[in-house]
């Protein structure tokens, strides 16, 4: 199978505004796929939307071929719920969604680390409890991730006693940990001192050397045209341009897009 991820006309609804309104697009195995756009253009939600974050109104989402909204009975195409309450969201059941925690992983631009657990800890939590590995083998495995983000000297660390860029780094081993068929970065230097953005973005450029499957939200513009196969351009929810960054950022047909690149290109 090559399409890891595939989007079908995703709509999510805030009240009546639209937040995402119909995206489409699939990601191949061993492909990165940058989601760029303005602040409110709905990038930071579809990716909530796929990890079910936030619970769809509409389309289909489909990790490794498996829908996540599969077992909502539909008429006439929709499903039933949605049918009968207009804003009723669609939502996976318990699982389907089990089946995509260990499929996909994500990294938040807030970090989300656990604050009572050691960095360490961070990591080996998800092997122990969803993978089910002994603590030994967790602490092996999760020890050699850690050395790989440059963190080998602070596993016995809290993440307060962390910069920025180490517990973004930690965040990602955390991921690393499960082994994800598909990786999510929702802004991952955006929570950053401007000093510390070039080691995380180091560690990416790493995974996607290494054919990791990546879907990124970033405002980096030069980053996205230099680590991705393809750009999406996003703006009010729609998806305005999307191809590869030689397409999108060098040479962009919509205006919209060009006005957007002219803002954060100067």
């Amino acid at each position: 199978m090559n399409n890891i991820l595939e989007i079908e006309n995703l709509v999510k609804r805030f009240g009546e505004n639209y937040a995402v309104k119909n995206v489409s697009f699939s990601v191949n195995k061993g492909e990165v796929l940058a989601i760029i756009g303005s602040s409110g253009s709905g990038k930071s939600t579809v990716l909530r939307c796929i990890n079910q974050l936030e619970k769809i109104d509409g389309g289909n989402i489909k990790i490794c071929g498996e829908s996540m909204i599969k077992k909502v009975k539909t008429v006439n195409n929709l499903p039933k719920k949605y049918n009968k309450k207009k804003n009723k969201a669609i939502y996976a059941d318990k699982e389907t969604l089990n089946k995509m925690n260990l499929e996909c992983g994500m990294v938040f631009q807030n970090f989300n680390l656990f604050p009572h657990l050691s960095v360490l800890e961070n990591v080996t939590e998800a092997m122990i409890h969803v993978l089910k590995k002994s603590k030994e083998e967790a602490e092996k495995e999760s020890i050699k991730i850690l050395t790989r983000m440059g963190l080998e000297a602070k596993i016995n660390q809290y993440p307060c006693n962390l910069s920025g860029g180490e517990q973004q780094r930690a965040s990602i081993a955390r991921t690393l940990a499960i082994n994800p068929k598909i990786i999510f970065m929702d802004e991952p230097t955006s929570a950053l001192d401007p000093e510390l953005v070039g080691e995380v973005l180091k560690v990416v450029k790493q995974l996607a050397s290494e054919k990791r499957t990546m879907v990124i939200v970033t405002h980096e513009i030069s980053f996205a045209r230099e680590i991705a196969d393809r750009v999406i351009f996003m703006s009010n929810g729609e998806i305005i341009e999307q191809g590869k960054p030689e397409e999108v950022i060098d040479n962009p047909k919509k205006e919209r897009t060009k006005e957007f690149l002219k803002r954060y290109l100067k």
